[in-house]
């Protein structure tokens, strides 16, 4: 008999991108036609995945715009996030990845007990990462106070930019 493992997923994205739709169709093996804005929703299946069952856990969430506030459960004991978005809408989300604890490097030899002594990840790599996803990258340091101001700016002037350039009206002509 195979180990049961339990996994989290929390499923996030922009509101009507199919965030629901594609947990019940997982789930219940059906599409629903009509749009009814999510609030959460939790759904369970059990997965064998290789030799391994799964007991999967989806949280469905509501549609992340500028009103919705993401509650603690949502990283508590979360393995994983699925970040969806309609291929119909030109609509992008504004990401900053960041790198932290920079202040860490590779020859570290001052480091304390609770603190990891290598850098593991380089900054090419990161910014390899965040050109990928066409997202801004950034590198702080937490206890040096360096970036901690910046990230947050960043990420407000890329919601910023984002929703402005959402402010012309857009259509569709079929011929």
């Amino acid at each position: 008999m195979p180990l049961v493992r339990y996994r989290k997923v929390v499923i996030l994205g922009y509101r009507s991108v199919g965030k629901t739709s594609l947990a019940h169709q997982f789930v219940d093996g059906e599409f629903l036609e009509c749009y009814d804005p999510t609030v959460e929703s939790t759904y369970n299946k059990m997965l064998m995945v290789g030799k391994d069952e799964f007991h999967l856990q989806l949280v469905d969430t509501a549609g992340q715009d500028e009103y919705t506030i993401l509650p603690p459960s949502f990283s508590i004991g979360i393995h994983g996030y699925l970040l969806v978005y309609s291929v119909t809408s030109l609509r992008r989300m504004p990401v900053v990845l960041v790198g932290n604890k920079a202040d860490l490097s590779l020859e570290s030899s001052h480091s304390t007990p609770c603190r990891v002594s290598s850098r593991e990840v380089k900054t090419d790599e990161g910014k390899k990462l965040a050109d990928t996803w066409g997202a801004v990258f950034l590198e702080s340091s937490a206890k040096e106070n360096q970036m901690t101001r910046g990230i947050f700016t960043k990420i407000i002037e890329e919601i910023d930019r984002v929703d402005n350039s959402y402010g012309t009206e857009r259509s569709c002509l079929l011929m």
